[in-house]
């Protein structure tokens, strides 16, 4: 009888504690704490992502599942898009907007070597186009023009210097094929099938095709592959479809979502080359979104498209591996006591923070204290307020709040008060009394920015030093800067335009990238180098937007459940809690990866 090391090539391990890395895939072991046999398998799933700024359909997807753009697109019933949008495996940033606006353009390259081609600027959707744009991930170049005019929703391939674009649609389906090498279009063989909507990917020289639709408007499943000279037909879908995402190799692709009569689908179908099978289905059925074309087969990303009743924000991540994917995510916390939170301060960690005055149409003196799961009222303030500011050391019980206005519209005040644990202290004033700031630090080196005073948008800020306050520089320009986080020294604020962000040293101000979508009534938690802003005040209503700081740009995060603006926000970028208003409190999560570890039986 053989053993497993024989058959295998590794013996079985005896082991107190499991394995946490990559290297345990395929190997078995005795966890001998447990008393259990072990081995880790790898598993296949479509994850939840952050939501991209701006939803629409038919936009050029390029890229890999950590590192794609989305440019142009359309919103119904007749806007074109413009804009693109860079994805870095967390989240979606704005990128350089292309030099026209179009829609169901091809795609080709990677982020910094990208290509988009054809599309449509034709409201009817009858005309296509033939420019060429080449992006470097800051910047788009023309490239050479296609000879023939076409826009195709969910096709193109290769890469920037060896791309391919197979049939598409202008005032009908085209037949031909051309091949691109970094500075002109060559005509190539014609496609067995006419067909617009179609999924491909792959290489050049080694593509595939799938789906689509053929005249007069019938959706097919036929599928073909070419070698880089000819086309040829090839095991067709396991039904008729069109509008699909692609990723991935002639050998190895992926095929996702996509309008199956009579309605969208979530399916998804890997191909070897030879044979179609079902992976697991996407949470959103859609048609009309991206796929990853860099992708593989094993790694791809799902963005934006048509889920009725309308356009979708939302992205997925199709992953095989050793390690179960757990998605960054928001949950339900307890209720506040008292609901009407507009312009609290709050500071703290999500299982250990406090929230300070407020108001809705009036103004709130009382405290309250929240432990993870439940608030529990504190002794009240001395002053009744809101739109004020705070800044704390952890935990909460060394907290002070400064400023802010003791009506609905004032007066603004200079007040500051400190927490002790057990009750709150009258200090000395601020030097200028103000409203709608932005606070940061601790309670014996805070920082207070902007504002209103009443009047103009103030630049003022003071530093506390736990007995007084003293002016410092300004910021670079005005702003009611309703969020602030960090320390005195390592500060960041998040305010309204005219100046949307600025990171403080001690010393100076520096400004930084704006929002993706700027707004006011902003609030901020964690470090001037990692970050998070939850709901703000962009139309003037509030909103479920979440957006992440890494230090150098702003990207999406996974939305809340509960619109709102100007509640309390504190905690890190990987645990935070907002609160208020409503009286809703939601707790955020961050994205995990572990391996996936199953327990051998006999059963």
């Amino acid at each position: 009888m053989s053993t497993y090391k024989n058959l295998i090539g590794k013996d079985v391990n005896f082991l107190t504690t499991d394995p946490d890395n990559d290297a345990a895939e395929g190997q078995i072991w005795y966890n001998s704490t447990d008393g259990v046999f072990k081995d880790v398998i790898a598993s296949t799933a479509w994850v939840s992502a952050a939501p991209v700024i701006t939803a629409r359909r038919t936009a050029a997807s390029v890229g890999t599942q950590t590192a794609n753009f989305i440019a142009g697109g359309f919103v119904p019933p007749s806007t074109q898009k413009d804009s693109t949008e860079e994805y870095n495996g967390s989240g979606w940033t704005a990128g350089t907007n292309l030099p026209a606006a179009s829609y169901s353009a091809f795609g080709a390259g990677t982020l910094t070597t990208g290509l988009v081609y054809g599309g449509s600027t034709d409201p009817s959707g009858q005309e296509g186009i033939t420019t060429t744009l080449e992006y470097d991930g800051s910047s788009w170049t023309s490239g050479g023009a296609l000879n023939q005019q076409r826009w195709s929703s969910s096709s193109g391939t290769g890469t920037q210097t060896a791309a391919l674009c197979s049939s598409g649609y202008n005032d009908g389906n085209v037949t031909n094929s051309e091949e691109y090498n970094g500075s002109t279009w060559t005509a190539g063989n014609a496609i067995d099938t006419a067909k617009r909507a179609h999924g491909q990917c792959g290489s050049q020289t080694a593509s595939v095709l799938f789906g689509g639709i053929e005249p007069p408007g019938s959706r097919i499943a036929t599928v073909e592959e070419y070698d880089g000279t000819n086309y040829s037909s090839a095991t067709s879908l396991p039904g008729t479809r069109s509008d699909m995402g692609a990723s991935g190799t002639q050998t190895a692709a992926l095929g996702f979502a996509g309008y199956v009569d009579p309605g969208r689908s979530n399916n998804a179908f890997s191909y070897d080359g030879t044979s179609w099978t079902a992976q697991p289905n996407l949470a959103t059925a859609i048609d009309g979104g991206g796929g990853s074309r860099g992708g593989t087969s094993t790694a791809a990303l799902s963005s934006t498209g048509t889920a009725p009743p309308g356009l979708t924000s939302a992205s997925e991540e199709f992953t095989q591996s050793t390690n179960v994917i757990t998605a960054a995510a928001w949950a339900s916390g307890g209720n506040l006591n008292t609901g009407g939170r507009n312009g609290a301060a709050a500071s703290g960690v999500q299982t250990a923070s406090i929230i300070a005055g407020g108001g809705l149409g009036t103004v709130l003196n009382n405290t309250e204290s929240y432990n993870g799961s439940s608030w529990t009222n504190l002794p009240t303030l001395g002053t009744a307020r809101g739109y004020m500011a705070g800044a704390t050391a952890s935990p909460y019980t060394a907290t002070v709040v400064f400023g802010g206005a003791t009506g609905p519209g004032g007066p603004y005040v200079g007040n500051s008060e400190e927490y002790n644990g057990s009750s709150w202290s009258e200090e000395n004033d601020l030097n200028t009394a103000r409203g709608y700031l932005a606070g940061f630090g601790t309670q014996t080196a805070g920082v207070a920015a902007g504002g209103t005073t009443p009047g103009p948008r103030a630049a003022e800020v003071e530093e506390y030093n736990g007995t007084s306050w003293s002016e410092v520089n300004n910021m670079p320009a005005g702003a009611i800067a309703f969020g602030g986080c960090g320390t005195q020294t390592t500060g960041l604020i998040i305010g309204d335009v005219p100046m949307q962000g600025a990171t403080y040293d001690g010393t100076n101000w520096t400004t930084i990238p704006t929002l993706n979508t700027p707004g006011n009534y902003n609030k901020v938690f964690g470090t001037s180098a990692s970050a998070m802003t939850a709901g703000r005040n962009p139309s003037p209503v509030a909103g479920t937007a979440v957006e992440e700081w890494n230090g150098t740009s702003w990207f999406t995060q996974a939305s809340l459940a509960t619109a709102r603006f100007n509640g309390g926000e504190t905690g890190t970028s990987t645990s935070g809690l907002v609160a208020g208003p409503p009286p809703a409190t939601e707790e955020f999560t961050a994205g995990t990866s572990a391996l996936n570890i199953k327990t051998i039986t006999t059963s």
